[in-house]
């Protein structure tokens, strides 16, 4: 046995990920249909892996295993399910909501495995809704994997009143069907035209370089469309600009909320500034915004929002993720997310921020 993750991870609205799909699918939940109520863990989207936890937000402990063979059932556990899972590609990540904390990989070969999701303390979870920071945690996890040709889903047992909710309606053992090579390669050939077609619609017929497409989501194409100029200078800049403009937009999203001068939160600036880890509790956003709330010295204000479909939005929230973008580990992917993140903090007055990135960086301006 092998222990691929051991810690806390953060999950919103009940969920956290397993995903194996190439670029740009990597990451890409928007718009797909996991049904209603999908069991505690769905296998339906292949390459994919959508868990569900008692608590809706904030830090869970979760174990991820990796075995030659099936282990032993564990009573201990309250609710247990299994499921098949074949990865798409060999490079299987753990994701939280957005996929933007930096996880280990995990070490699964490209091969069918017999998938085992066991928890305790759901309903407690349930009941608590938001684990604030200094609350003990309340649910457990464990995430088993080992090779094992498909099989039907399968409750194993189910104790909690959340597992039943979550099991009840849709989790139907799914068949498993004979294909042969050529069907497959049918389905991958159409799998493709749907990436394709989405990838279209997300760039509105723009052609991004394979940079930008392999950069899942839509925040890329969302940025592209706002300042196509300016996204193409970025792209063609290297890691070291990428790295000073996240520091640097990620300094602005703040300053503009009225966030970086505050006690608690001008050490994070700092140490993002130095290249070291975020102090707590900048690693979840959900927590630094509680204490956003909770800070009386903090006004709390509303702009008018940047694409017009939302009547206002509040910078103190808007701005918070900038920090954590700006520590992503790929240098592209940083400087995208955290200046689409203080594009959400400037508002409607975003353009002036492109302005302050051009004048500030001027090899960008043409």
């Amino acid at each position: 046995m092998r222990t691929l993750f051991e810690g806390e991870l953060d999950v919103s609205y009940h969920q956290f990920y397993v995903d194996s799909r190439p670029q740009p699918e990597r990451g890409f939940t928007e718009g797909i249909d996991f049904g209603e109520r999908p069991g505690l863990c769905d296998a339906s989207l292949p390459g994919f892996l959508k868990l569900i936890t008692g608590l809706r937000f904030g830090g869970v402990g979760l174990r991820v295993e990796r075995h030659d063979e099936a282990p032993a059932y564990d009573d201990g556990w309250e609710d247990i399910v299994e499921v098949s899972f074949l990865p798409a590609t060999d490079d299987v990540v753990l994701m939280e909501w957005e996929g933007r904390r930096d996880l280990p990989p995990l070490a699964l070969d490209e091969v069918s495995h017999r998938v085992r999701y066991c928890g305790t303390g759901m309903d407690a979870a349930h009941r608590l809704d938001m684990r604030r920071d200094g609350q003990p945690r309340t649910d457990r996890y464990l995430l088993q994997f080992w090779p094992a040709p498909p099989a039907p889903d399968r409750v194993v047992k189910q104790t909690s009143a959340a597992a039943a909710y979550w099991n009840g309606l849709t989790f139907a053992p799914r068949p498993v069907p004979e294909r042969s090579w050529k069907e497959r390669e049918a389905e991958w050939r159409e799998a493709e035209r749907r990436r394709l077609e989405r990838e279209n619609l997300l760039w509105r017929g723009l052609r991004p370089s394979e940079r930008m497409r392999r950069m899942a989501g839509r925040v890329a194409p969302e940025l592209s469309r706002l300042d196509r100029g300016l996204v193409e200078a970025i792209d063609a800049a290297d890691a070291a600009t990428h790295r000073a403009l996240a520091r640097w937009a990620a300094r602005r999203a703040y300053t503009v909320a009225g966030l970086a001068e505050v006690d608690w939160i001008a050490p994070a600036l700092a140490a993002l500034d130095c290249g070291e880890p975020l102090p707590a509790p900048f690693y979840s956003r959900h927590r630094v915004w509680e204490r956003v709330l909770d800070d009386e010295r903090i006004p709390k204000t509303a702009v008018v929002a940047f694409d017009g479909r939302t009547r206002e939005v509040v910078p103190q929230q808007a701005a918070i993720p900038a920090l954590r973008d700006a520590s992503d580990p790929d240098p592209l992917r940083a400087v995208v997310h955290t200046l689409f993140t203080a594009v959400a903090a400037y508002g409607s007055d975003y353009p002036a921020l492109f302005a302050e990135v051009r004048r500030a960086f001027p090899a960008l301006a043409g």
